[in-house]
């Protein structure tokens, strides 16, 4: 019976030599440091490796060393298109490395991510990169116990548990109502869903903004526990026009709130950017196909990821960068939806 004559079992190392005709000891030089084989034997043994499917053992490789070739990735949604852009910009930085990614979803819950991390800790990873820096003391604890490098992205803060890559969601808000000061606009309001730390130093920055102008209204707030969504954009903007039909703009918590609220006023014939102005956040691609296009302030996500891998992998290699915490900033991105004649 050949080895693939049964599908259960378990390809080993030594099957890999005995199909090679070479000892262990060769097959395992062969895939770990092959410059130090011949070229006609490392040939043989990824011939076998390939006929076989052998795949290596992890978990062993993990005892017989300090850690695996893991990067864990704690991230709170796994259907927030903002969070597909960092995952693309992740796999795409470990595509020519050896190293693996293993994705955890915290579901926005401090439990759930103290669970993985206990998971991840068991598994030995070579590095961890986890969404935000609002950790509950606990998951702190356990982040600062990983003996491998820990990259923060998504935020900045002035206490970076190891790295950090990220930028500042309060400045942001800030520059998404100066925009629409800047505009013309005056009532300005602030929609938001499901309002996670980084929502709410958005809106931090939206009060600091109009509180200085003496602007500021708390009636033009309006935010929900539920997850945003494009439907709930457009439901909880009808509401906000009930308590506040004078309001002239709304800044959104992110893009998807906001192409919803572009629908309600479309299907009201509310003008936009005329009687109306709209702002998103996050640049997702649809703010830039909408008619009219959405302004919003563009979040450098892929860019988060990769570099974020990168660091991972530089400080693994005992090149710990430095800085330690970078600030990729963020981009306003002015658009149809706010071009209006102040």
């Amino acid at each position: 019976m050949s080895f693939k004559d049964n599908k259960y079992k378990a390809v080993t190392l030594n099957d890999v030599a005995l199909s090679a005709g070479v000892s262990v000891i060769t097959a395992s030089r062969a895939l770990r440091t092959p410059d130090i084989v011949s070229e006609k034997v490392r040939i043989r043994v990824e011939k076998a490796v390939s006929d076989l499917g052998y795949r290596p053992n992890q978990a062993a490789r993990a005892l017989a060393s300090s850690t695996t070739s893991t990067i864990g990735v704690l991230i709170p949604s796994v259907t927030n298109l903002v969070f597909s852009e960092v995952m693309r910009g992740i796999y795409d930085a470990v595509e020519d490395t050896p190293n693996q990614v293993q994705l955890g979803n915290t579901r926005y819950t401090n439990r759930k991510e103290e669970e993985l991390l206990r998971v991840f800790a068991a598994q030995r990873p070579m590095g961890l990169i986890v969404s935000g820096i609002d950790h509950s003391e606990t998951a702190r604890g356990l982040l600062s116990s990983f003996s491998c490098p820990v990259v923060q992205i998504m935020d900045i803060g002035p206490d970076p548990i190891d790295m950090m890559i990220g930028f500042d969601h309060r400045e942001g808000g800030r520059a998404a109502v100066r925009h629409l000061l800047a505009k013309g606009y005056r009532r300005i309001g602030f929609i938001g869903a499901r309002m996670d730390p980084r929502a709410q130093r958005r809106l931090d920055g939206y009060s600091d903004i109009l509180q200085a102008e003496g602007l500021y209204d708390e009636n033009l707030i309006l935010t929900a526990p539920q997850p945003s969504s494009v439907v709930r954009g457009s439901e909880m903007f009808v509401d906000f026009l009930e308590r506040a039909p004078d309001a002239d703009a709304v800044f959104f918590n992110n893009d998807d709130m906001a192409l919803g609220a572009l629908f309600e006023c479309q299907r009201r014939r509310i003008r936009v950017p005329q009687d109306f102005g709209i702002m998103g956040y996050n640049d997702l691609d649809y703010a830039a196909a909408s008619a009219p296009t959405i302004s919003t302030i563009r979040t450098l996500r892929y860019e988060m990821g990769r570099r974020a891998v990168e660091m991972v992998i530089a400080a693994s290699q005992g090149a710990r960068p430095d800085p330690a915490v970078v600030d990729v900033g963020y981009e306003l991105k002015a658009r149809q939806s706010t071009d209006r004649q102040p």
